[in-house]
């Protein structure tokens, strides 16, 4: 018996680290922060219009075209097929990055490249289904770090080989090939979920616990608004009905489709979760465009330059990144009073990097202002995470984290269509980044006028208590003078 016990206390430990292991040879891919020199390179001899105004496009459409589909096909399918289809996708992009030739393959690479990103949220959510509760914060933090530890080993490793070993781009494509058909394979040997969030969901009369680590913001409680997601829904959408009933089986999608509209305005209808939603959509737009075409950049503003730096810039973001998103846990701040003036700031710095990338000549001055943007915006969105999950379900934190990641790429979609897409401005990469500064300067505008009005409100709220408590204390009898009676 003790020993079935021990089992069963340790039956968490196989999936996470085959999962972990799947993500961390998934991100070790020394070839990423060279891609736009390899395909601009004589392997590709592909121009830099062709790669920003006809290529690059179709990931951010694909994306776009697969998110919903793949989101509600990963919970009913049980996480583990869409994880499998999710490495077999980074095969087909590098063998296509390898052996493929002219723009039409590269359009197809970056399609596929669009599935890969589309199925990341498998990779999130698997854990979930597997784990008890208990385990939720410690699994989590291992399957969240463990690819910002491979995507840093893996640009510091290219950088070695690129600058001391003088290793071709092509070969740190093959490392890369390698390191995902490695992944794949530890895909195939992940336990088959028995349970999933929605669809095939376990009837449960107890709270559903919140995201992991989300206490460690705001240990205080939110004053100024309203919990939301705390209630316990059985399969008949009655939070207050304490009897499970089993809905027959042509049934159960269309429950879950009203269930998830009913939460979502249940989820919307509060003004925090709202304005951080709404800076949470603009912002991941406006960094996924930058990420995007931010190597574009590099090549125009150094194009003879003999030694490239991208793996080593993009090792100190992703590391400066993560200490900035680690320390916020230790950050003690009225983020409900203070938050949104904090996104104003940060997001003028973030304009700010962006300005400086766009009016430098030089490579260097241009690798710090991508230092500074990356690292920024790493901080918000894992303060805005905080803030969104900190009174929400694990369900409800993942449906309201899809629906702001589809409308970030809405929004996206967009700007690529307008400024990228040769069928729009189709504008050069120099124009475009003083496009994506002008975006964020407006973001911040946005939320520096909300933030002043937040803090007016409290101040006025404030005076009004204060003129109450003032005029109750001059009727209320002094305790040296005798009562009336």
């Amino acid at each position: 018996m003790s020993c079935f016990q021990t089992s069963e206390s340790q039956s968490w430990i196989y999936p996470t680290v085959i999962l972990c292991l799947f993500g961390f040879f998934s991100m070790m891919r020394p070839s990423e922060p060279f891609l736009m020199v390899y395909l601009s390179g004589p392997d590709k001899n592909l121009t830099s219009a062709e790669l920003t105004n006809e290529i690059f496009p179709v990931w951010t459409y694909s994306y776009l075209a697969l998110l919903l589909p793949v989101f509600i096909l990963t919970d009913y399918v049980h996480y583990k097929p869409v994880i499998i289809l999710q490495g077999i996708s980074f095969i087909i992009c590098w063998l296509l990055l390898l052996f493929g030739q002219g723009v039409g393959t590269m359009q197809v690479l970056e399609f596929f490249y669009g599935m890969v990103t589309a199925t990341e949220v498998a990779y999130y959510a698997y854990i979930y289904s597997v784990v008890s509760p208990e385990h939720y914060q410690k699994v989590s933090g291992y399957c969240r770090s463990v690819p910002l530890v491979a995507y840093t080993a893996a640009s510091v490793l290219a950088q070695l080989l690129v600058s001391l070993a003088g290793l071709s781009y092509f070969y740190l494509n093959v490392i890369s090939l390698a390191s995902v058909s490695v992944a794949f394979l530890f895909s195939l040997f992940l336990p088959m979920p028995k349970k999933s969030m929605f669809f095939h969901a376990k009837p449960s009369q107890e709270a559903l616990p919140k995201p992991p680590g989300m206490d460690t913001v705001s240990e205080e409680p939110q004053q100024d608004h309203k919990p939301v997601g705390k209630e316990v829904f059985t399969d008949s959408g009655n939070p207050d009905d304490g009897q499970v009933t089993n809905p027959k089986p042509g049934n159960v999608a269309l429950r879950v489709f009203v269930q998830w509209l009913q939460d979502l305005k249940q989820c919307y209808s509060s003004k925090h979760l709202f304005y951080w939603s709404l800076w949470w959509a603009f912002s991941t737009a406006g960094y996924n465009q930058v990420l995007n075409y931010v190597q574009v950049l590099w090549d125009y503003k150094a194009p003879s330059q003999s030694s490239v730096y991208n793996g080593a810039v993009e090792a100190i973001a992703t590391f400066g990144g993560a200490l900035a998103a680690f320390a916020v846990g230790y950050v003690k701040v009225n983020w409900d009073l203070l938050g949104e003036l904090a996104l104003a700031i940060f997001s003028v710095v973030n304009a700010g990097s962006l300005f400086l990338m766009h009016y430098t000549t030089n490579i260097w001055a241009c690798y710090t202002g991508y230092l500074i943007f990356k690292t920024v915006y790493m901080l918000l969105i894992t303060i805005a995470v905080f803030q969104i999950a900190v009174n929400l379900s694990v369900e409800r934190y993942a449906l309201v984290f899809g629906i702001n990641t589809f409308i970030a790429l809405v929004i996206q979609t967009i700007i690529t269509v307008i400024v990228v897409d040769q069928g729009g401005l189709g504008l050069p990469i120099s124009i475009q980044f003083l496009v994506y500064g002008s975006y964020f300067a407006a973001i911040a505008g946005i939320f520096l006028m909300r933030s002043i009005y937040i803090i007016y409100s409290a101040t006025c709220r404030k005076r009004v208590q204060n003129s109450v408590t003032t005029s109750q204390n001059q009727y209320r009898p002094h305790p040296e003078e005798p009562k009336n009676v």
